[in-house]
């Protein structure tokens, strides 16, 4: 049989008119169609025509493949020494007491998730992207967690959120409980309960916040401060009435009653905390945003009416936010949305804040007390951009979460700040396909299948809703528009939502004792870490000893030396 020219030729014009830098890609991509078969003398004609016409528009993109710097051996020798230098320089390690502790977590940003996160920032900035850095990529630790929870090979954010939170690893779909509750049995709650290093800190005296993109009832900031058997009780309106009787708290309630006073709390939920049918502030007229609460209970005003001789503040739009001087400010909540916040593709410039911007004003509240803070940011929506197979939403909301991360190092040091950037797990998401360097994360692969002779997009999911079937046959990307913020990308199974995965998950650390995450190990070791090098919780013996390699010293310790002996020589 002979290759169909024609129908090759009308793919390749498709690709060429929507895919960016698509001239390399599309000429190798229609080079693998028309050599996989022998062919007819007119055919082999016309396929001449087509290549040198291809290698004319490759001609004249004037855009290499690669740095001409690279083909130097002396370049990568130089980068790798410069490299080990700096490894070198490590061995000092960072044994101060961490002042401050702060966790970035990407919820569903697994390490597929990470590198092309990297690749889709340095393309933003005009780059190739592989050899981009993130500034996760610039902490000078890595290690992996193991991220199942006790009953689920593949784990939920709540599970995993108890994990990473209060140290312990729980069931799926619970937070702040231990494994001995069941999902929900209300019943089983008492007596179950474990506490996070959020309350370890604000019992220290630190100031402690959370920021997300999510709801702030949500299954990731919700085991920071609730107890709850079941992650889906935002609310007293999505639980059953034996729950209720039963004793058990919504997640919402428990925000404002578990721990008293926490000074920052910025993300979507609105609704949830509002009586049933009242009006939503930002959308009056939709019936969806408006609240929830079957109690009638206005949470937001009763948080008013206790710190409103202190400093308290309650914002819903950026502009509010934007208005407040963090020195005129003890306590924040900055509600944004009914339900979670809109993708950061999609959000109001004008009205909705971005994480970078929450961070930044969050930081600048709690860095004033002088005993330091916890802050917990979650980059949610990653997740929720995955489990729709929404490859370029997931991502964008990735390199926002890194543009907080930057924010965050200008505002804090290293030398008192441990900050660590992880994951509570991953997704069924990958990208492949032999792309060449600079390919557009979001673009094809530079080959046609050689199964049903369709080409494919490089990121693809393992399920979701991104499988199409037309005909019997798999849908032709070449006819649609694959680079569209809410396209779906390709799944191998049907799926109404993209699940996890279940993979090791990586975890990035910078600052004092940010050495003892390394290895591999469980995902609850995150906060023990993190309690031992503030002195927090159950680990604060080692920080009364003054001596050895155990014992931690305060920034200043080696300063105050030199001064007690400067006295005493002089």
């Amino acid at each position: 049989m002979e290759p169909d020219l024609s129908s090759s030729w009308n793919i390749f014009q498709a690709v060429t008119r929507q895919q960016t830098s698509s001239a390399s890609q599309s000429g190798i991509f229609w080079l693998s169609r028309v050599t996989r078969r022998p062919h007819g003398d007119d055919n082999m004609k016309t396929s001449t025509l087509l290549i040198v016409s291809i290698c004319l528009i490759l001609g004249s993109s004037g855009k290499p493949q690669f740095p001409e710097q690279e083909k130097d051996p002396k370049f990568w020798n130089t980068w790798a020494q410069r490299t080990l230098k700096n490894a070198l320089n490590l061995q000092k390690l960072n044994k101060n007491k961490a002042k401050n502790l702060i966790l970035f977590l990407g919820d569903g940003m697994g390490v597929p998730t990470v590198t092309a996160a990297r690749i889709l920032k340095g393309q933003l900035n005009g780059q190739s992207g592989e050899e981009t850095q993130l500034e996760m990529d610039k902490f000078p630790f890595v290690s992996l967690a193991k991220t199942y929870n006790t009953n689920a090979q593949v784990p939920d954010s709540a599970g995993t959120a108890t994990a990473y939170l209060c140290g312990v690893k729980a069931n799926e779909g619970t937070v702040g409980v231990s494994a001995a509750a069941v999902r929900s049995q209300c019943n089983t709650t008492q007596g179950n309960e474990v506490t996070s290093i959020l309350k370890w800190a604000k019992d220290a005296g630190k100031s402690v916040g959370i920021v997300t993109t999510t709801r702030v009832n949500h299954a990731t900031p919700s085991a920071a401060y609730a107890h709850c058997v079941n992650r889906d009780w935002y609310s007293d309106n999505e639980m059953p009435a034996e729950a209720l009787q039963g004793g058990c708290k919504d997640i919402a309630r428990q925000l404002f009653e578990n721990i008293p006073n926490i000074d920052v709390v910025m993300g979507g939920g609105r609704k949830f905390m509002f009586p049933k049918n009242k009006s939503d502030v930002e959308y009056p007229d939709v019936a969806t945003s408006s609240g929830v609460r079957k109690d009638g209970r206005n949470l937001v005003q009763e948080w008013l009416d206790k710190v409103k001789n202190k400093n308290g503040h309650y914002v819903w739009n950026k502009k509010q936010l934007l208005s407040l001087n963090p020195n005129n400010v003890n306590y924040l909540l900055g509600l944004f949305e009914p339900t979670d916040m809109t993708y950061d593709l999609e959000r109001n410039t004008d009205t909705d804040p971005s994480l970078t911007e929450m961070v930044d004003v969050a930081i600048k509240i709690l860095k004033k007390n002088p005993n330091g803070f916890y802050l917990l940011v979650e980059g949610g929506r990653i997740d929720h951009g995955h489990h729709e197979g929404k490859a370029k939403q997931a991502l964008h909301e990735a390199v926002e979460m890194d543009r907080a991360i930057g924010r965050a190092a200008l505002l804090t040091s290293v030398h008192d700040t441990l900050s660590i950037v992880t994951a509570d797990h991953s997704h069924v998401f990958s990208f492949g396909g032999y792309t060449f360097r600079g390919n557009p994360i979001f673009g094809l692969a530079p080959m046609l299948s050689d199964v049903d002779q369709k080409p494919f997009t490089s990121i693809l999911y393992g399920n979701g809703p991104g499988y199409k079937v037309f005909n019997g046959a798999r849908e032709n990307v070449s006819t649609v528009k694959y680079m569209e913020n809410n396209y779906r990308a390709q799944s191998a199974v049907p799926l109404s939502l993209e699940t996890h995965g279940g993979e090791d998950v990586a975890v990035f650390a910078k600052g004092p004792l940010a050495h003892l995450l390394h290895g591999v190990h469980e995902q609850n070791y995150i906060p023990h870490v993190m309690a031992y090098a503030a002195c927090i919780g159950q680990n604060r013996d080692h920080c009364m000893l003054t001596g050895g390699t155990v014992g931690l010293q305060p920034v200043f310790s080696s300063i105050a030396t030199i001064l007690t002996v400067t006295r005493l020589l002089c």
